[in-house]
């Protein structure tokens, strides 16, 4: 089987991007030349094996994951963003199960109020603090590219969310930290408010390429999306990294695999749950309905 050299060039970016590497420090590390990484990862083959298996030790992952056979695993948030956001790019339908909001839908507002939670949830004592910054900056910018991408007639948008899950952001609001003074908390509440509210006019007006269902039931935690690549085939990315509230970009190994097996069974599941999801006006209802709910 070739390699597919532009494909290797992307998960090269994505890596090197996770792990904090710019370009100029990539090549000096890898003993070669700037432009020689930008043809890497512009995907100008071919690359020497020695070359690729150097990338992949750099970069803390496997050149199978580099080559991209079988699973692909990132412990970093950044990298597994950033890869998201380059398949987002090549394909013509997206299906997301996230909780309780997806970034791609949320306000023009919420970049700020996503960076602060990440920011005051940080650890005091947490090693190399102002590398995590840093970070958080990066990932902000990564998303504020797909989300740029996905509405601006990238490709079609069907998002599953779960009431459940709603009803709990409702009552505790957009928060990276239970240490905030009373008044601070209900801001974030009314921040949420915000967020659901918006989702629940964007299921009334269905504006075209966007599908949102709710289900009324406790969903999974983990996360998935589904990418259908516009050349064919699919891909799968499941991730443990929260962009709600209480967010999480620092722990955990999110995998995106093209495995028929897994691309099936997360298909059903997905099905299982669209199929029970109230979408349109009457999802919209539902939303509205968990406004009206008790907060305390």
């Amino acid at each position: 089987m070739p390699i597919d050299y532009f494909q290797v060039g992307q998960r090269l970016r994505a890596h090197r991007v996770g792990q904090g590497l710019s370009p100029e420090e990539a090549a000096e590390k890898l003993g070669i030349s700037r432009a020689a990484l930008y043809n890497y990862e512009k995907g100008e083959g071919p690359v020497k094996l020695d070359t690729l298996e150097r990338i992949a030790d750099l970069l803390q992952t496997s050149l199978p994951s580099l080559l991209g056979v079988g699973t692909e695993y990132f412990s970093s948030a950044l990298a597994y963003f950033e890869r998201l956001r380059q398949i987002e790019a090549l394909s013509d339908r997206v299906l997301v199960y996230y909780e309780p909001v997806s970034f791609l839908l949320t306000s023009d507002e919420y970049p700020k109020i996503l960076q602060d939670m990440l920011l005051e949830g940080l650890p005091d004592k947490l090693p190399n603090r102002r590398k995590a910054q840093t970070e958080i900056e990066q990932l902000i910018t990564i998303l504020a590219q797909r989300k740029a991408a996905v509405t601006s007639g990238g490709p079609s948008f069907a998002g599953i969310v779960g009431a459940t899950q709603v009803r709990r952001l409702l009552r505790t609001g957009f928060i990276g930290t239970y240490d905030l003074t009373k008044g601070e908390r209900e801001k974030r509440r009314l921040a949420a408010r915000k967020e659901v509210e918006r989702i629940a006019d964007v299921m009334e007006n269905e504006p075209i390429g966007v599908q949102i269902g709710v289900v009324d039931d406790t969903l999974p935690n983990q996360t998935f999306e589904i990418c259908r690549l516009r050349g064919g085939g699919a891909l799968v990315a499941v991730s443990p990294f929260r962009l709600g509230e209480l967010p999480n970009i620092r722990l955990g190994v999110a995998s995106i695999t093209g495995a028929d097996e897994a691309i099936g069974l997360y298909q059903q599941l997905a099905d299982q749950m669209w199929s029970r999801a109230v979408k349109g006006g009457a999802g919209a209802a539902l939303l509205r309905k968990c406004l009206r709910e008790p907060q305390s």
